[in-house]
Formats: structure tokens, sequence, C-alpha cells
């Protein structure tokens, strides 16, 4: 389990094509600190497992090696991460932690596209103290969001501003631009999504008498 607060921006360093599946090999010297094998470490907030021995780890400082099957490849934005790419990287969460963001499992849900990024009012130093982002989402999924509820973008944890049937904003401030991919973002580059998991337990919790509900908030946009 994740809370969607990016420890650092990580770097691919070669990916290994093993026919149903591929090993990546990253750099994240702050995510790797403490890492031993088989540890989660959410890349793009994708939950892969640390391949790595200790005796490798402490050969290879900074780095780690995980294995994604061909599916995760297919089914989320790290089938296009390349060597060089930057990748957002997070520790799973010590119990007794602040949970600074919300629950995140790593699972994603669907992938999205940017769409368009909005500059807001500018600040005293001349440059825009937030910046709003537009990304597609897929129909599947437009019933698990609502405005002010949370999603995961690439692994970070952000309030949703307006929640559309087929797409979605999010104000992110200069830190979050700053130290995760999505400021790096450009027009039609993929991300990975992942609703509030409570949001599907209710609604697995209510059945059929969800549906109405959900369909009624998708026939009005909102």
């Amino acid at each position: 389990m994740f809370t969607g607060i990016i420890e650092e921006l990580g770097e691919v360093l070669s990916i290994e094509d093993l026919g149903d599946s591929a090993r990546v090999r990253l750099r994240g010297p702050l995510t790797t600190a403490d890492a031993r094998e088989g540890q989660s470490i959410a890349v793009n907030g994708v939950c892969l497992t640390v391949l790595d021995t200790d005796a490798e780890l402490a050969a290879h400082p900074g780095e780690f090696s995980a294995d994604v099957m061909r599916e995760t490849l297919e089914r989320s934005s790290l089938g296009a991460i390349g060597v060089g790419s930057k990748v957002n990287l997070e520790r799973a969460m010590a119990l007794g932690a602040r949970l600074g963001g919300h629950l995140v499992q790593g699972h994603v849900d669907g992938t999205g596209a940017l769409l368009s990024r909005t500059p807001g009012e500018a600040g005293a130093d001349g440059n825009p103290q937030w910046e709003v982002l537009r990304f597609s989402l897929p129909a599947q999924l437009s019933r698990y969001l609502v405005e002010k509820g949370s999603i995961t973008v690439d692994g970070v944890s952000l309030t949703v501003v307006e929640a559309a049937v087929d797409s979605f904003t999010v104000s992110l401030i200069p830190a979050t631009l700053a130290h995760t991919t999505l400021g790096l973002k450009q027009s039609g580059d993929p991300v990975n999504l992942e609703v509030d998991v409570l949001a599907k337990y209710v609604e697995r919790l209510l059945g059929d008498r969800a549906l109405p509900a959900f369909d009624s908030v998708q026939q009005t946009g909102a």
C-alpha cells in the first residue's frame, strides 16, 4: 500500500525484453536507501517488486531492478517508457507513518492522456502559482470520480477539481510540478490512473442499487 506522495524522480537505466515480460533497471537513491529483495516500490503508480539481492543492492547503491509482466506493459503507461525516462518513485508506506495523500494500491485501473495545461495566476516572482491539467478518462472509470475526491495519476495522489464524463482536471502547485513527472508531461502523453479504492468498495456493497445513481451522474456530466 502507498500514499501517492512521490519521494523522488527516478530514471530508467535499462530495459531488457524477456518476451512475455521486461526487466527494468532504475536509479533512485532515496527509495533504495533501505530497499531489500522482495520489497515493493511504486513506479509511476505501478507496484513493482525489487529483484536484487541484498548483496547486489549494496554493490550498486541507488539502483534496483524489477520485472514487468507483458499485461502490465500493455495496460499501463510503463509500456511507453524508455532508457532515460524519468519516473515517479515511492516506497510502500510504513505502519504508523503519516498518510499524507490517500490509500493507493499501486494497481492501475486504466490509462488516460494529458489533454491540456492551463497556467494559473502569477505570483510575486512572475511565475504561475499553480497549473490546471486536464486528462482524458476511460468511460468505465468516470463513475468513480467526484469533485474534491481523490485520484492517482502516475502514482501522484491528487484532488479532482472537475469530474466530467470523459475527462477530469487537477490543480498542481509548483512543488508537484517540480518534483514529479507531471511537470514534464506534454499534450498526448499517457498516464496511469488509479481511482479511489473506497469508491469501488462502495459500488460493490451497493450492488445494483448503485447503477441508477451512477448512470444519472454520467448523463448530467457531473
